[in-house]
């Protein structure tokens, strides 16, 4: 029953002292800071009002470090929401939401019990890649009219005649308004450059507002937009449920439990590889299943992991899943005693935020690196992009998946080999490979033998192999003679293991590859000029740099 304890428990029993929670006080505050701002913008985004963004990250982010499977995750309404929710809330309603919300979290929680955390390896690169730039093109393209002041009564929910209606309306840009969001803009990028380590977001937000109420600027602001905004939170209580709302929603409910689970997940494995920690992936989707009833209960939004305020938790001390719930308990205090302040934010700066935000989740570097790739992989990406922009989220996932999936088997076709015994037997690298591979091996070397093709279902195993070995050689051997071929996800581990294993300080060396890796290797620069990183034609060769490199270390 390990795998099913919340890391929560298992850090009380470990023991928990005061200098532990100095650091996760510490990292609690600094996360609600940049939290604030990012929950309000993220809400409204979504067609909410402000006041749901920051009862979900109090509620479920809450829920999601005591229940949770990851030491240092940070969960509250995320970018990846912003569009499932929006639509949902636009065709049934609040309520609607809230309904499809609680049977999200009944999906995750049951998604846990079964043990389907670990297929979410399954899903590939370009698929998400592809899904996540299509989200953060939408969320862009949605707070264009907050930063311009544009005069439009209705707009539009689809994608292109949005833009039509912009286009169309482009003359009444209100000049005032769009300065305050180019100041805002200006501030968060100059803060990022110049100064990384303060709160851009809250610092942005803040000057924003006090320049408005002081200049009395003719802009919208929170208060204008919603001036029944309510304080504090609200009594707990949870949705009329029916079956025929159950029905119409049960579409919406899995969409909203697939983004909650892999983003959760996809967030837990970048905590792990900078924290040095394991999360348990099934105790995560149960967590992540709780908080988001217990969001519900406070009519609050879908939450799931957030990548950002993860890493800014982590990069902030953070030791246990209390820094976690800290987190949430400064963000409710705001709630209580500072949320009349809300009202003096400008739309326009939330926009530029919402901007900062969408360009973050594009990832745009690795969209690009994805289009080097092979066709079969560029074609997943950008019709992922593209259905995701122009039809709908879940016909995206649903269509990426299954292309990739039957590209998959298409190359696994090309790239099976069928040898006798015979030939195996006189093969002069494979004869005694299994039985002294290791014989002769210096003490501080270490070798892994990749056997098959790499792609996107079997890509993460070599990160775990590594971690079980529990040292830090000074030289690794990476054996891929017997790799026929590497998808852009495989390409995407071996970048992943050769930076974990430089980041500890060891050599890599890659013996026999063959052509087709080699390729997709040297498309992302490897070797090129980056240090601790050699490629020689077989493993004899292999073995004698790396004992060469041993003994030059030692001297």
């Amino acid at each position: 029953m390990q795998s099913f304890t919340p890391k929560f428990v298992t850090t009380m029993r470990e023991g928990y002292n005061f200098s532990l929670y100095k650091a996760d006080a510490i990292a609690g505050l600094t996360v609600a800071i940049v939290a604030l701002p990012l929950s309000m913008a993220l809400a409204i985004a979504s067609g909410a009002s402000p006041d749901k963004g920051l009862v979900t990250a109090v509620i479920a982010g809450f829920l999601i470090s005591i229940f949770g499977g990851s030491r240092v995750q940070v969960g509250g309404p995320t970018g990846a929401f912003v569009v499932v929710v929006f639509n949902v809330i636009a065709l049934h309603g609040y309520d609607g939401l809230l309904i499809a919300t609680f049977m999200a979290g009944l999906i995750l929680i049951a998604a846990g019990l079964f043990k389907i955390g670990r297929l979410i390896k399954f899903i590939p690169h370009p698929v998400v890649t592809g899904f996540t730039a299509g989200i953060a093109v939408i969320i862009a393209t949605s707070q264009v009219k907050d930063f311009l002041g544009l005069s439009l009564e209705n707009v539009p929910a689809e994608f292109l005649p949005k833009w039509q209606a912009y286009f169309g309306a482009i003359s009444s840009v209100h000049i005032m308004t769009l300065l305050v969001g180019l100041g805002a803009l200006a501030v968060i990028v100059a803060l990022r450059k110049f100064a990384p380590k303060l709160p851009g977001f809250l610092i942005a937000i803040m000057l924003a507002s006090v320049v408005v109420a002081l200049l009395q600027l003719p802009v919208e602001t929170i208060g204008t937009r919603f001036p029944d905004m309510p304080s504090g939170l609200p009594m707990p209580s949870l949705p009329v449920l029916s079956w025929a709302k159950i029905v119409e929603l049960l579409p919406s409910a899995f969409t909203i439990a697939f983004l909650a689970g892999i983003e959760a997940l996809l967030s837990a494995v970048v905590a792990d590889g900078m924290a040095g920690t394991r999360h348990r992936s099934n105790q995560e989707l149960i967590g992540q299943g709780i908080a988001n009833l217990g969001s519900v209960a406070f009519g609050g939004l879908p939450a799931t992991g957030a990548i950002a305020r993860t890493a800014t938790n982590i990069k902030a001390g953070a030791r246990t899943p209390v820094a976690g719930m800290m987190h949430a308990l400064f963000l409710l205090l705001f709630i209580l005693f500072g949320s009349d302040l809300m009202a003096y934010v400008p739309m326009a700066a939330l926009a530029a935020i919402l901007f900062m935000v969408a360009w973050g989740m594009s990832e745009f570097d690795r969209f690009v690196a994805l289009l080097r790739m092979p066709n079969s992989d560029r074609a997943v990406l950008l019709l992922t992009f593209g259905l995701t922009i122009l039809v709908d989220l879940t016909v995206a996932i649903g269509v990426g998946v299954t292309l990739a999936s039957l590209l998959f088997m298409a190359r696994m076709s090309e790239t099976v080999q069928l040898e006798d015994g015979k030939s195996l037997d006189r093969d002069p690298e494979l004869d005694g490979e299994d039985l002294d591979q290791r014989d002769d091996l210096p003490e501080d070397v270490e070798v892994f033998r990749i056997s098959g093709p790499v792609f996107f279902g079997v890509a993460g195993e070599l990160l775990d192999a590594m971690r079980k070995i529990g040292r830090t050689p000074k030289v690794v051997i990476l054996r891929m003679r017997l790799v026929p071929m590497l998808d852009a996800s495989g390409v995407t581990m071996i970048e992943e293991f050769i930076e974990q294993a430089r980041v500890s300080g060891a050599r890599i060396i890659l013996s026999g590859v063959q052509s087709q890796p080699r390729e997709m290797l040297t498309r992302i620069g490897l070797p090129g000029n980056q240090s601790g990183i050699s490629f020689e034609t077989d493993y004899p060769a292999a073995l004698q740099l790396a004992k060469q490199l041993t003994k030059s270390a030692e001297s």
